[in-house]
């Protein structure tokens, strides 16, 4: 799976979403961006206006990034995070991409709500994006490093594709003003799924990065054969 799939409502924590987005493509893994409405509205016009202002959010994303040919999709689920995995697997999809909660201090990572429930089980690999990456959201991705669980070898291999295919360096997590820095899931969580363990959750509170967290055992590749 190589696609990535941006969370994206159009506010200035999701711009951040799309700066990180935009970034990680740039190994050549296909891009697109996702809104989320919870349901249906009963009335047609009113359905017609809620489908229109979302995809009208969508189309300014794009065009913020110049590209009009990245796919863009309307999602209708009661729950975002579950909206958008579903949506990851339906396009085969391997990374979705949130911006931090609209809270968070600028410089930090803070996963919001939907991030989250995917954090806590989820089947696709989660990139959360620090408050405020949209205002030098140009600058290349110039160093990965590795945090999160040894037993799991899938956040090492992850660094080393992610690295080879950004043409960035691959740097110990101790390292200052690292790139992206990638997460494993806890070695007691389901092949596939994304858990983490009480240090993993402690560096991403403590992360000034953008942080990608990858499911136990599912090594993400972007880009390439």
């Amino acid at each position: 799976m190589t696609g990535i799939i941006v969370s994206y409502d159009g506010t200035p924590n999701d711009d951040d979403a799309l700066a990180l987005g935009s970034l990680l493509a740039r190994g050549g893994a296909k891009l697109a961006l996702a809104y989320v409405r919870h349901s249906h509205e009963y009335d047609a016009r009113r359905e017609e206006l809620a489908q229109h202002d979302a995809e009208r959010r969508l189309t300014q994303g794009v065009a913020s990034l110049g590209d009009q040919a990245i796919p863009r999709h309307v999602v209708v689920s009661a729950s975002t995070g579950e909206g958008l995995a579903r949506l990851a697997q339906q396009e085969n999809a391997a990374v979705i991409v949130f911006g931090s909660d609209y809270r968070t201090p600028p410089g930090h990572v803070e996963p919001g709500t939907s991030a989250q429930r995917l954090l806590d089980g989820g089947p696709v690999a989660v990139a959360v994006a620090p408050a405020g990456l949209r205002t030098d959201g140009q600058t290349p991705i110039e160093s990965v490093a590795v945090g999160g669980e040894p037993e799991d070898h899938a956040a090492e291999e992850t660094a080393r594709a992610l690295a080879a295919a950004l043409g960035a360096e691959l740097v110990s997590a101790g390292t200052s003003h690292v790139g992206l820095v990638v997460v494993g899931s806890q070695a007691s969580a389901p092949p596939g799924r994304v858990a983490l363990a009480g240090p993993s959750r402690r560096l991403l509170q403590a992360a000034r990065s953008p942080v990608l967290i990858v499911p136990r055992g599912s090594p993400v590749k972007l880009g390439g054969d």
